[in-house]
């Protein structure tokens, strides 16, 4: 984060000092420091508790200060464009617009296709033109997850992700699905070519190279948090398989042995970046993931957060269970494996139907509960999935994703939540008696009055969009409330 402290010296010193706290117990609450943050217009938010500690002793993610980090953002791409013309739909205006609303988190997608037109050679213009992008996201202060994206394997199927020289088939045939593309993953060639990918050495070789030249190119970009190894991978069926069983033993036999070469990979050249490990698509359905134990010191578990029927067009059916059966889930392996979880992925076609502001509201709760963050898909101007229209302004019912939550928390949070229909955010922490100080706060646009309890004051932070900062006395019991003013 690059913000500024504004703060008059010697209460600042005075919090800093060492203080019995720091040798016994926290300190007690002590008067009620308070300070107005404006932001640049209005905006609606939705009512959860969030970030608390996780079910199952889920570990948080941490950033650089080793400062508890939440995640909440979009997915930003291009998938339309490529060669010479390769992500130029991705302007400073979508990180410009989405720190504004409070996001400080962007999922990029990046296509291997495009960076490895023809077996070893990488494209320099594509990497300036990440480069770019990342540059953009420092300016606005959005962290960035580069993913390694891949839709229906790649090229040789009409989509994007791997490249068709690197995709083999074994004859098998295809048929297009124009009307439901998902249905392509189960076409014999698509399943054939996750095989091959998997298990062919050179294959092997050449996606973990892909993987060493980008983290070697961004491992000291400020703006990039992690490597998502590969977006929604899936596999070949086996004759008397059901999907869920297929899913497991592909997740276990084929994508933790994936993972670890590509994060031994990463590992050659960058030691620090998060990485970030999917299971299939399938753990949509409530089915806990196969995965395996990934050897490595900073991994992410990121599931993505979709539901068939929804996908399909229907309307969210709360009696139906569905928001709880996938958290039980998919909170089985960041509890067992003790990794943080950040959702990838989430949201719906269409989120104008009569249940959808439920949905939302049950969605942001859900999320709250297990995982550092989220990236909703996805941060574009028009229809579809797209979070906001041509002028800016939120799509129904995603303006519900914009709340209040604490960005960095240098300390151990005890409780958090929002409460939309009385504008009040709450934080409840007690701060770290080593490291950073400092607590961020993102505000939705508009007015907020931020106090804290305890042996802490409230900063006025800069920044494009509402913020405020917390610095707090060595193992103090804080309690942080975010109100949002009278319109």
């Amino acid at each position: 984060m690059s913000r500024t402290i504004l703060a008059a010296g010697a209460v600042v010193a005075a919090l800093l000092a060492p203080t019995g706290a720091a040798a016994g117990t926290p300190t007690e609450p002590a008067g009620t420091p308070t300070a107005t943050v404006t932001g640049a217009a209005t905006g609606a938010a939705t009512g959860h508790a969030a970030g608390a500690p996780s079910p199952g002793g889920i570990p948080v993610l941490t950033d650089d200060r080793g400062r508890a980090l939440t995640l909440r953002g979009w997915n930003v791409e291009d998938k339309a464009n490529r060669g010479e013309q390769a992500l130029t739909a991705v302007t400073e205006r979508h990180f410009r617009d989405m720190r504004a609303q409070g996001f400080n988190f962007a999922r990029l997608l990046v296509f291997w296709d495009d960076l490895e037109p023809r077996p070893g050679q990488y494209s320099q213009g594509y990497l300036r033109k990440i480069e770019r992008i990342l540059d953009w996201a420092e300016k606005h202060d959005v962290h960035v997850l580069i993913d390694a994206h891949q839709d229906v394997f790649g090229p040789a199927f009409g989509h994007r992700g791997v490249p068709a020289w690197a995709t083999r088939t074994d004859g098998l045939p295809f048929t297009p699905h124009p009307d439901d593309w998902f249905a392509e993953y189960f076409e014999p060639a698509v399943q054939r070519a996750f095989t091959h990918l998997y298990e062919d050495e050179d294959l092997r070789r050449a996606q973990a190279a892909m993987w060493r030249v980008l983290a070697d190119r961004f491992e000291d970009h400020p703006a990039v948090l992690g490597y998502d190894l590969i977006n929604e991978p899936m596999g070949e069926l086996r004759e008397g398989e059901d999907l869920p069983t297929a899913a497991r033993r592909i997740e276990r036999e084929q994508l933790t042995p994936m993972y670890n070469r590509l994060a031994d990979a990463v590992r050659s050249v960058d030691r620090d970046t998060w990485v970030f490990v999917e299971p299939t698509p399938i753990v949509g359905e409530g089915v806990p993931t196969g995965l395996g134990r990934i050897d490595d010191p900073k991994v992410v578990y990121a599931p993505h957060f979709y539901n068939t029927a929804m996908e399909a067009g229907a309307d969210y059916d709360p009696a139906a269970g569905w928001i709880e059966t996938y958290e039980r889930a998919v909170t089985q392996y960041p509890a067992e494996y003790k990794v943080p979880v950040v959702v990838g992925e989430w949201g719906p076609l269409n989120n104008s139907l009569p249940n959808m502001n439920r949905f939302y509201r049950e969605a942001m709760t859900s999320l709250g509960r297990y995982g550092s963050g989220w990236a909703g898909y996805v941060w574009c101007y028009g229809g579809g999935y797209c979070a906001v229209d041509g002028a800016g302004a939120f799509r129904t019912n995603k303006e519900l994703t914009a709340e209040p939550y604490a960005e960095a928390v240098a300390g151990t949070v005890a409780s958090a939540a929002y409460d939309s229909g009385a504008g009040v955010y709450r934080l409840e922490y007690v701060a770290s008696r080593r490291g950073s100080r400092v607590t961020e706060l993102s505000l939705p646009p508009g007015a907020w009055q931020v106090t804290a309890r305890g042996k802490a004051i409230v900063l006025r932070a800069g920044g494009p969009g509402g913020s405020a900062l917390v610095l707090a006395a060595p193992g103090a019991r804080v309690t942080v409330t975010a109100t949002r003013a009278a319109r």
